[in-house]
């Protein structure tokens, strides 16, 4: 992952953690209505994927268990990770896009319920993604994979005055191609193929040339509404949109969509697809379960939205009705590293993702809390509009009084963790019954990305050596890791 040049090593922030009573009278742990329900708490575990469903997308016993252990934690709001809307391969990755996937998250749902005894709400988040595949070897990329035309054969002829070419066949063609040193390769392929060479092909919501891509306003409204027609009837409280980072709705809303179809160019278009979504899924759902939608407080990438754009579109998403907004940052491709011959590229890489996930190595900021003002400008813009839409804040947040500072001065509704919830799921709990020197607390490493990265079981390195061969513990595939945290002994 991309860091700071200054790299500054932070301490993690001392932390002053109240007593039972004081915890009782805290803002945190206040209940608050969120559409048609009541979270019992302000406290809010985010989506994180940990690549433990079935190669079809099916709930496995893994799953339940990661999220069991979370609910035992007593969130008030624990979302379930991002879940594909369309019925097609994606690696061990959840989805709700057939009805045949709805009996094993309505067990997840129910062991969510059961494991909070009712205290905890369940969302899940439904997300759209384009096609990406590996970056492939030199020889691969000009033999099977680059479409060559007449301006591929005339780009070459001029650069060897060599009017022979003409007369090659394709296979000759892609070969003398494939011979080509580095340096002529710019006067021969264009911008967008050499990026297919040298980060693998990904699709973009602009490539309308694609009758898929063309089509996306008129096929993705009804996939999100019958996913989350699916969502309600598996038991679950609520839905979460995904309309953040690298992926197809974020893509939507991203200054960088320059479709000309209505849904591209200036931001009344470009958020058009998310209100259609909405309104789709809306009408599916009725006032039966909570919506909102996560979304992007800053894209960080040249030429992206950012703050000012995320308050503008806070107000709009608010105008739609949603329940909630929360607000994330960064994560996307434009700025991702090249990766490795073979891999796919991924979005958390470049300095967008760090600014996502920002580690302990930072500038004279610090990662704690750091994208708090954000979720702040968001809300601000939505309470002037009129709108009591909650907000959701998220990134760095590792301890009590940071968190109730961030709700004293209005930057947020909810606060959201996810590696210090991963760290220890039962850090919230230990706060409210004043026991918060027992909390496992998160080293922002981000050993857990680096997982993720690789598409491994997501771990914690504070709990996954611990008491591994116990009778109770379940293993990760390669038999190093415990794939569940380690339970609070009282």
């Amino acid at each position: 992952m991309w860091q700071p040049p200054e790299r500054i090593k932070h301490e993690l922030p001392l932390a002053t953690w109240p007593t039972a009573q004081q915890a009782a009278g805290a803002q945190i742990f206040e209940p608050l209505e969120i559409g048609p329900r009541t979270a019992c708490t302000r406290t809010w575990v985010p989506a994180m994927v940990p690549w433990r469903a079935t190669e079809d997308g099916f709930v496995t016993p893994d799953v339940i268990d990661w999220y069991r252990r979370f609910a035992q934690g007593r969130p008030g709001v624990l979302v379930v990770e991002a879940t594909a809307i369309r019925d097609i391969p994606s690696g061990p990755l959840l989805r709700i896009g057939h009805d045949r996937f709805v009996d094993g998250l309505r067990q997840l749902a129910h062991a969510v319920h059961d494991a909070s005894n009712g205290e905890t709400l369940v969302f899940i988040q439904l997300i759209d993604f384009l096609s990406i595949r590996r970056r492939p070897p030199r020889d691969k990329f000009f033999a099977r994979f680059l479409e060559v035309t007449d301006r591929h054969r005339e780009a070459l002829r001029l650069l060897g005055d060599d009017p022979g070419i003409r007369l090659l066949g394709d296979d000759e063609l892609r070969a003398r191609l494939a011979a080509l040193p580095e340096a002529d390769i710019p006067y021969v392929l264009s911008a967008r193929e050499i990026e297919d060479l040298e980060r693998g092909y990904r699709e973009r919501v602009t490539d309308t040339h694609l009758p898929h891509i063309r089509d996306l306003p008129q096929t993705l409204p009804p996939l999100f509404a019958a996913a989350a027609t699916r969502a309600v009837a598996a038991g679950f409280d609520g839905v979460e949109l995904h309309f953040a980072h690298a992926y197809t709705m974020a893509s939507f809303l991203s200054a960088l969509n320059t479709r000309d179809d209505g849904y591209g160019g200036a931001r009344e278009h470009r958020i058009r697809l998310p209100r259609e979504v909405i309104a789709a899924v809306r009408a599916q759902m009725g006032r039966t379960g909570v919506l909102g939608c996560r979304y992007l407080g800053d894209d960080v990438i040249e030429g992206g939205n950012h703050v000012e754009d995320a308050a503008w579109f806070g107000v709009e998403l608010a105008r739609t009705g949603l329940d909630f907004l929360s607000i994330s940052k960064g994560g996307k491709f434009e700025d991702a590293r090249q990766p490795k011959v073979g891999w796919s590229a991924y979005p958390y890489t470049g300095r967008s993702g760090y600014e996502c996930m920002p580690t302990i190595y930072s500038d004279a900021r610090g990662p704690f809390a750091r994208n708090a003002s954000i979720a702040g400008t968001i809300r601000g813009a939505v309470r002037g509009a009129g709108f009591e839409t909650p907000v959701v804040a998220a990134g760095g947040i590792c301890e009590f009084e940071q968190a109730e500072g961030i709700l004293a001065r209005g930057e947020a509704d909810f606060i959201a963790s996810a590696r210090q919830s991963l760290a220890d799921p039962d850090w919230f709990l230990k706060i409210r019954q004043g026991r918060g020197s027992e909390i496992r607390r998160c080293e922002f490493t981000n050993y857990c990305e680096a997982l993720d990265q690789q598409h491994k079981q997501v771990t914690c390195k504070l709990w996954d050596r611990e008491a591994l061969d116990a009778p109770d513990v379940t293993l990760t595939n390669d038999g190093k890791r415990r794939l569940v945290a380690p339970p609070w002994r009282r």
